[in-house]
Formats: C-alpha cells, sequence, structure tokens
C-alpha cells in the first residue's frame, strides 16, 4: 500500500479514499514543516507580547472580547476541547474519522494555523497507529466549522473521551498507551488550530464524492442490460444527438452507453419493433449525464476544500521578514461551498435511484415489458417473484425524495447571534451519504431484475461482452429466481457487487479488451 504524503496543497479524493477506507499510511512533507514552524512562533510572539488576537489570547464566539493571560493559555485550550465535546447520536464510520484527522493534518500542513509541529505529528501518529475517536454523527452547524464532531477528535488526542482501536471501544487514555503513543496538553491556539475547520463535512464528502462517482457509471452499466432485457432502440445514443445539444455528462454517458452496447444481439434500431423508447431508457445519457455533471461539481468543491485552511484565525507570513506575519480573524470556516455541493451530489444521486426504479417497475410490469413474464417470473400466481422487490426500490426512491431536500437553505443563529447565519454543511453530507447508500441499493435491485429478464428472455449468449462480465459476476453469487425462495441473501450479494465496484469493473474491463482487440 502506498503512503500518502501531506504537504497541504496537494492532496486528493483518491488519497483521502486511500487513508480513510483502505489503510494506508500518511506522512508529513518535508517542505510543510518550515511553514508549520514559522507560523507557530508568530503565534509565541503574540503569547509574549501579550497582543489581543481572538482564540489566542481572547475567548472564543461571543466571548471574543474577553482577554485571556498568558498563564491561563493551557486551561484556555483544554476548557475549548471538553466544552465543545458535544456531539450526539451514533458515533461516525472509522473510516469518516480517519478521514477527519487526514484532513485535519493536511490543513495545519498548509503553516496558516499556528500548531506546533509537535502537535501535528501526534494526530499523524494517531492515525497511522489505528487510533481512532468515538465521535458523534451529529451536533455540528457547519459553523463555525465542525467544532463538536473535531472537538471529539482532539478529546481523544488529549487523552481524554472514548476511541476504537483494534476493534474494541475504550477509553482514548488506554487506547494511546496500548498504541504506544502519548496524550498531547495543548498550548495557545491549537485548540482552535484542531476544531475550528470544515474537517468533517469535508470526511463525509470526500468519501460521498468518490462513491457517487463509481455509482454513476455502474448506473450506466445495469441500465445497459435493462436496455437489452427490453430490446432498446439504440438510435437515441447517436452521438449527433448529444453532440447537438453540448452538455458534457450527457455526451460522455452516451458514448459509454454506446460502447457498452456495442455488439449486443438484444438491442434494436428505430422502426425495427418500435418508433422511440420511453425515457427511462431513451433518455438515460440526459438524465446519468446531468448526474455526472452534478457529481463532478461536487468533486470540484471538495477536491479543493480538501487542502484548504479553515480554521480561525489564520496566520500569514511576511516573506521580506521571516520573524513576522499577520494573524487574521476571517470565516473560512463556514461550510456554505461545501454544503450546496453535497445538497446538489444528494439530490444528483437520488435522481439516479429515480429513473433506475422506473426501470425495474418496466421489467415487471406485464404492460410495459415488451412480452417479460409478469413481475419476471414463471409460473406468475403461484409465484410472486420480483413484485416486491419493486415495492422496496419505491420505498428507498421515497425516502431519498424527503431526504434530498437542501440542508443549506437552513440556518439558526449561534453563540448569542454572534455566529448568526450557519451552513448546515456536515448535515447535506450527511444526507448525501444516506441518498447513497440508499440508491446503491435500488441500483443492485436494479441489477437483480434485469438479469434475471436476460435468462427469461433467452440468456446472456446475446448480451454485449461488457454486459455479459456483468451478468455472469452477478451470476457467481445470486442464481436465478426458478420460483419464489428468500431473496435476501440475493440482494445482499447484489449490492455487494455494487458497492465494492465489482460491476463497473468487470464491464469496463470488458470494454478495455474490445478497444484493445
Amino acid at each position: 500500500m502506498e503512503t500518502v504524503v501531506l504537504d497541504g496543497r496537494e492532496a486528493s479524493i483518491k488519497d483521502v479514499v486511500l487513508v480513510a477506507r483502505y489503510g494506508a499510511t500518511a506522512e508529513l512533507a518535508e517542505e510543510a514543516v518550515p511553514r508549520i514552524e514559522a507560523s507557530r512562533e508568530v503565534v509565541r510572539r503574540c503569547v509574549d507580547d501579550s497582543l489581543v488576537r481572538y482564540g489566542i489570547t481572547t475567548g472564543f464566539g461571543k466571548f471574543c472580547d474577553v482577554v485571556i493571560s498568558g498563564e491561563s493559555n493551557v486551561t484556555l485550550q483544554r476548557n475549548l476541547i471538553m466544552s465543545h465535546a458535544v456531539g450526539v447520536g451514533d458515533p461516525l464510520p472509522e473510516e469518516v474519522v480517519r478521514a477527519m484527522m487526514l484532513l485535519r493534518v493536511n490543513a495545519l500542513a498548509v503553516g496558516d494555523s499556528g500548531a506546533r509541529l509537535s502537535t501535528v505529528l501526534a494526530l499523524l501518529d494517531m492515525l497511522n497507529a489505528g487510533v481512532v475517536p468515538v465521535v458523534p454523527e451529529k451536533g455540528s452547524l457547519g459553523a463555525s466549522g465542525d467544532l463538536a464532531p473535531l472537538s471529539h477528535m482532539a478529546l481523544s488526542l488529549c487523552g481524554m473521551g472514548e476511541c476504537f482501536y483494534r476493534g474494541k471501544r475504550g477509553p482514548s487514555s488506554d487506547a494511546l498507551a496500548a498504541a504506544g503513543l502519548v496524550p498531547v496538553e495543548l498550548v495557545a491556539k491549537e485548540g482552535l488550530a484542531l476544531i475550528n475547520g470544515t474537517q468533517c463535512m469535508t470526511a463525509i464528502a470526500a468519501l460521498a464524492a468518490f462513491d457517487a462517482w463509481k455509482l454513476v457509471r455502474t448506473a450506466d452499466v445495469v441500465s445497459a442490460i435493462t436496455m437489452q432485457a427490453l430490446r432498446g432502440i439504440t438510435d437515441a445514443y447517436d452521438a449527433r444527438v448529444h453532440e447537438a445539444r453540448g452538455q458534457f455528462g450527457q455526451i460522455e454517458c452516451a458514448a459509454n452507453m454506446r460502447g457498452l452496447l456495442d455488439g449486443s444481439g438484444y438491442t434494436t434500431r428505430q422502426g425495427q419493433e418500435r418508433v422511440q423508447d420511453p425515457y427511462t431508457l431513451r433518455c438515460i445519457p440526459q438524465i446519468h449525464g446531468a448526474s455526472r455533471d452534478a457529481i463532478g461539481y461536487a468533486f470540484d468543491v471538495v477536491s479543493r476544500e480538501i487542502n484548504a485552511a479553515t480554521d480561525n484565525p489564520l496566520i500569514f507570513l511576511n516573506p521580506e521578514d521571516p520573524s513576522g506575519g499577520d494573524i487574521i480573524s476571517g470565516g473560512n470556516f463556514h461550510g456554505q461551498p461545501v454544503a450546496f455541493a453535497m445538497d446538489f451530489l444528494g439530490i444528483a444521486v437520488a435522481e439516479l435511484a429515480n429513473v433506475s426504479e422506473r426501470r425495474i417497475e418496466r421489467l415487471v410490469n406485464p404492460a410495459l415489458s415488451n412480452g417479460l413474464p409478469a413481475f419476471l417470473v414463471r409460473d406468475g400466481g403461484l409465484n410472486s417473484g420480483f413484485m416486491i422487490v419493486q415495492y422496496s426500490a419505491a420505498s428507498l426512491v421515497s425516502e431519498n425524495k424527503i431526504l434530498a431536500h437542501p440542508a443549506s437553505v437552513d440556518s439558526i443563529p449561534s453563540s448569542a447571534n454572534q455566529e448568526d447565519h450557519v451552513s448546515m454543511g456536515t448535515i447535506a453530507a450527511r444526507k448525501a451519504r444516506e441518498i447513497l447508500g440508499n440508491s446503491r441499493t435500488v441500483i443492485a435491485l436494479e441489477l437483480l431484475a434485469a438479469c434475471q429478464a436476460i435468462d427469461l428472455l433467452g440468456g446472456p449468449e446475446a448480451l454485449s461482452q461488457p454486459t455479459q462480465a456483468a451478468w455472469r459476476a452477478l451470476r457467481s453469487v445470486a442464481p436465478m429466481v426458478e420460483k419464489d425462495r428468500v431473496m435476501q441473501d440475493d440482494m445482499a450479494a447484489a449490492l455487494a457487487l455494487v458497492a465494492d465496484g465489482t460491476i463497473l469493473r468487470v464491464a469496463e474491463d470488458a470494454m478495455d479488451d474490445i478497444e484493445e482487440e
């Protein structure tokens, strides 16, 4: 497994996934060290000279005008972490917390935060050792950043709170000791440097954006199987149609559908059996393509946020005077960019499920399925087949419609109206993650139904090579439904193939093989 190097400027969503999900190690880039040390020196002089600067020699939020003495600064930082660690709800998944830790280290590596190098390295060591703070999923307003979630992360760094370590949950002090690590005692500015930022929402967003990009391409593969099961008309995917509109995602999706369907013995041409297909087949490039564009927008926003300095105040070094620098209070912790991006991503992914469920309906409904048996089963009546599979899909897309309501249109004042507009970005990210899970399941259900339809229609031999590879992958774990049986295992197996990228990989590998030939 490769090592991800953090310099505060060039980390990618892929890097986040490698560390958070697959256990890659991370290290601090050498060029980040002098920046971190120089900004720390600015903080030290601020404290020594008793300059009034927010969060360094003052209280926080509404207490920004309360000046704190230098000798009380350690207590100030400890109190900040303890008082702000008030999250509620179930713990965030460990991969999300690992992503938070990675992103916080990367933000500190920018060199605008003023944390000590030893504190940055301590958080990095904790991440690499597999010590994962228990962080409740709820409690962030998305400005001033993710205060509550990040405080739980910092609490564990300081030896308080709870952690997951080697599959067990227990006191952070015990986990740190077992990993050979020592709790950190925070000094001036370090509390804010650790908790005042967007790293919780961005962690969830990075993983969601990665998974959404994989899902939108998987939706193409699954819909291509459905397209063949319903003997769809390929003329609608002609490149000229999509170039006439000029929408990038649509053009890319249409090209992908042409590649996925190339060589199929099941598809038809305009006028051969019908003049036009319904929108759920004919407009796949327009629908999936729009989701591609929306996911791409979210991907870009999150990619920038990964390498952002988002705490407050920020420290800017003077290149002409290495010993000097400016400490400026601002609002980079405000999560509005991520909030909008995650609301948009949630809507885009929900729409993938919406159209997928409508394709399932066409497959199971004898009035719409172009001759397939009712509910995709022989001996209908005695057997119900895929009847209630469609119910489950319909339930999930209806739930998504509720979840897709934008979180970013809401705000509520906090800290005695000092913080009078907040982003709800973390709620937007959490919603997008939940929508993604529902949508992934709907597409897995379509995969089951489409492969069942192919088996009833005549078998996989006439499928295009890429979709035949996807059919084989599914049939290796879920046989055709000959008569009613408990389908939970089939659904779980199909979902696993969609979630881990197997369906996408085998189809794309087959397309690559065709191109090489």
